[in-house]
């Protein structure tokens, strides 16, 4: 069975590519697209998908908001939050509200594993961002304690 997808990003072109890439993958399906958070929500209520690709800075709804609202709703869908962000702080704020992966969109031809990592109830952190997380291990620093409240001041 396909792993159904919805895609959130609210500039068309980079969805199209992420959709081409996505559908490359025979176990994933993208079964809708939206331009904004709030589109986004009422995708996932009325198609019910596996996986919700959804970017951090949107019109209206942002991905942060639609998080807090999914998580809130118990949504049974799993979330992999797309940024341009690569900074360990926003991958831990986000993992630990709720979200199941995150990839920078400099990473987005890792989006096909990421989706079969959290379908398979595993957390996904894209090259880039895992990089920079074992940097910091190494270092001795720490990203524990990243909250939403820390993400939207950086955002």
């Amino acid at each position: 069975m396909k792993s159904r997808v919805v895609l959130a990003d609210d500039h068309r072109p980079f969805r199209e590519a992420m959709r081409m890439i996505l559908e490359r993958d025979p176990g994933i399906e993208v079964v809708g697209e939206a331009g904004d958070g709030t589109e986004a929500l009422d995708l996932v209520q009325s198609v019910h998908p596996d996986v919700l690709v959804i970017d951090v800075r949107m019109p209206g709804v942002n991905g942060i908001a639609a998080l807090r609202q999914l998580v809130a709703a118990d949504s049974c869908v799993k979330v992999i939050v797309l940024s341009v962000a690569s900074e360990p702080i926003f991958a831990s704020a986000m993992l630990g509200a709720g979200a199941r992966g995150y990839v920078t969109k400099g990473d987005a031809a890792e989006l096909p594993r990421a989706v079969r990592a959290v379908v398979s109830d595993n957390n996904y952190l894209s090259t880039e961002v895992a990089a920079a997380v074992a940097e910091i291990s190494g270092a001795g620093g720490s990203i524990i304690g990243a909250s939403y409240a820390d993400l939207e001041r950086k955002t």
